[in-house]
């Protein structure tokens, strides 16, 4: 059994996908990050850095309880514990990994700062939303191109770096994005939504 602390984030949503997609057991334990449930003490025992997603795996590689924190961290601890969604072959483990670190790096923080510009500041900060949602469309620019003509991110395999950026895509009305303008994307996306299992892990822990 796995606990999955989360809340109804992408980064959080990442992670429910993942679990959803392999089938493992898991309970919802949600962390509302609006009334700063991270920064209690039993959350930050488990996830150092005060923030969600975070799991612990009752059954860790030894076969004792372990803590694990971080997104992407979370997805690699996960496909090797399934043995699933990241490829085996080297140049394509490569290639997931460049990708994943692609979302971590830029998708996902500078997506975030556009979601927070755009809709939480407490008043507009001209600069800053244009700054953001430029980078927003560079970004997405960059994952048209790399998904014209294929099907995934990685080419016709489902990977964790599939799992990693559909939630941020999926929330391209807080980027002031219109997926039209990146058919690839578009196209990836439709197929993404398709899943039975992203549906699943796109409610966790329930709409938001």
């Amino acid at each position: 059994m796995i606990d999955l602390y989360t809340w109804a984030t992408p980064n959080g949503r990442k992670v429910s996908i993942m679990l959803e997609a392999v089938a493992l057991e898991y309970r919802v334990k949600p962390i509302d990050i609006l009334h700063d449930d991270q920064f209690k003490a039993d959350f930050l025992a488990i996830s150092p850095n005060n923030k969600i997603p975070a799991i612990v795996d009752n059954d860790g590689p030894d076969g004792q309880p372990v803590s694990v924190f971080e997104s992407g961290a979370i997805l690699l601890y996960l496909a090797e514990k399934t043995a699933r969604f990241l490829p085996q072959a080297p140049r394509l483990r490569l290639e997931c990994m460049q990708w994943l670190m692609w979302q971590m790096g830029g998708f996902g923080p500078f997506l975030g700062q556009a979601h927070h510009f755009n809709r939480f500041a407490p008043e507009p900060v001209p600069y800053a939303i244009q700054r953001y949602n430029k980078e927003a469309q560079r970004l997405w620019q960059v994952l048209d191109t790399q998904l014209n003509g294929q099907a995934f991110i990685i080419g016709d395999s489902l990977s964790i770096a599939d799992f990693a950026i559909y939630p941020w895509a999926a929330r391209f009305a807080w980027q002031k994005v219109d997926p039209a303008d990146y058919p690839a994307v578009a196209g990836w996306m439709a197929r993404m939504e398709a899943m039975d299992f992203v549906q699943r892990g796109m409610q966790v822990p329930g709409p938001g």
